[in-house]
């Protein structure tokens, strides 16, 4: 109360101009509160303009290097106008720039001018203020090799996951695909797993295969009466061994510490061969990194449920199929070049060549992604319904890649947001 009083009486003092110096006083002061005002008024403009640039910048993205530079120009203003509303702002300006840094790539830079009128701020001599923008995207820069490694179990016939994995396969492809700038900058390859991975009968003479325990377990003996090599010989009958031809396509873990890693395959005293194993529960057979979209789709129909489940063979085949050497022969690594596996399963380790104890199998498919990430290779890992989340949550590359979902309607979800992230235009600056 004393305070009003007081500047009452200020205001009304003539002695000596104090009214007059009053009111120059205030002048500036106003300015300064407004200036404030309208500084806020600047960054909420200045921030909306910086986002419409961006979002132009996104959506011509993919169109940008098959526009003419006239229609490149009409569409930024077109798209730009489209999501840019602030009616303070005139003198609005913006123009984008295609550039091909190297072939098969190429980067869109938009930048853009605005002013805006000051309402307090021109009290202090500054009648308007102009800000500016930039953006630029960048796409096709990196190529992709992408493994989907998925569990064929028994299981996934249960609850729809089958039929969702193919649904939600089929929708991930086809965001790789329309992401292609050059053919062959995406390549992916599927590996169907359950106990065994098939690697295909079409394999039957590589180099690669060990048929030693094969046919030890695959033959007929000149007596019926016993089934086995052993018991055969050692009663003194003939031994024939099945034609390798009669094989399934499958194989099992390979010695340790092979099993977990992808060392390339060598004979000798330390054989780093492949297994070839007749599972009863042989999956379909996997395919190799491929660009063919067709085929690519029809593998994922030909999936079917079977067998037990064994992760770390699942994992250490995709992992082959990202590899230079043989037997998947993947391109070699190249600096704008991105691994990635994608790894689903819908239970726990319940088999592998040694054992049927969870925890035994679990320590090897740790170790598989232990490698696998130390080998540079981003890991997703989806969880189905059941199965260790700890174990698929650590064997992620971030806790962020790991999908733990309750239903297998999610999954296309799931995959979609993986297809994106594989994908994604990104903006560089």
């Amino acid at each position: 109360m004393k305070l009003c009083k007081f500047i009452e009486r200020f205001r009304k003092d003539q002695r000596g101009g104090v009214a007059l110096t009053f009111a120059l006083a205030i002048i500036p002061a106003i300015g300064a509160v407004g200036a404030a005002v309208d500084f806020s008024r600047i960054n909420a403009s200045r921030t909306s303009f910086q986002n419409a640039v961006d979002s132009t910048a996104l959506m011509l993205a993919k169109e940008a290097r098959d526009l003419s530079a006239v229609d490149l120009n009409a569409k930024t203003n077109a798209y730009f106008k489209a999501v840019y509303s602030d009616s303070q702002a005139y003198n609005v300006k913006v123009t984008p720039q295609l550039t091909s840094p190297q072939q098969g790539t190429f980067n869109l830079s938009i930048s853009g001018n605005a002013t805006i009128d000051m309402t307090f701020a021109k009290i202090l001599g500054y009648p308007n203020a102009s800000f500016s923008a930039n953006s630029t995207v960048t796409w096709g820069i990196r190529k992709l090799n992408l493994a989907l490694v998925l569990d064929n179990t028994g299981s996934m016939a249960q609850s729809g996951k089958m039929a969702a994995l193919k649904s939600a396969a089929h929708n991930l492809l086809d965001t790789l695909k329309k992401a292609v700038t050059t053919p062959g900058d995406i390549l992916v390859s599927i590996v169907p797993f359950s106990t065994d991975v098939n690697v295909g009968t079409a394999n039957a003479n590589a180099s690669w295969i060990d048929w030693t325990q094969w046919e030890i377990d695959n033959g007929t003996c000149s007596s019926t009466s016993y089934t086995t090599k052993s018991k055969c010989l050692s009663h003194g009958k003939v031994w024939t061994t099945k034609n390798h031809s009669q094989w399934n396509g499958c194989v099992n873990d390979r010695d340790q510490n092979n099993d977990v890693l992808n060392t390339a395959p060598s004979a000798g005293a330390s054989s780093t061969l492949f297994r070839a194993h007749q599972a009863s529960g042989c999956p379909t057979a996997l395919m190799p990194l491929s660009s063919d979209w067709t085929a690519l789709n029809a593998k994922v129909d030909a999936m079917s449920p079977t067998g037990n489940t064994n992760v770390t063979i699942g994992l250490a085949w995709g992992w082959q199929t990202l590899t230079s050497t043989a037997p998947m022969n993947a391109p070699t690594a190249a600096p704008d070049l991105d691994k990635v596996i994608v790894l689903l399963t819908d239970g726990t380790n319940t088999q592998n060549r040694w054992t049927g104890t969870q925890s035994a199998i679990d320590l090897r498919t740790e170790k598989a992604c232990q490698n696998v990430k130390a080998a540079n290779i981003k890991l997703y890992t989806v969880r189905v319904i059941d199965g260790s989340i700890d174990l698929l949550r650590n064997c992620a590359s971030d806790p962020s890649m790991f999908y733990d979902i309750d239903s297998a309607s999610e999954l296309n979800n799931v995959f979609s947001s993986i297809a994106q992230k594989l994908a994604n235009v990104r903006i560089a600056k």
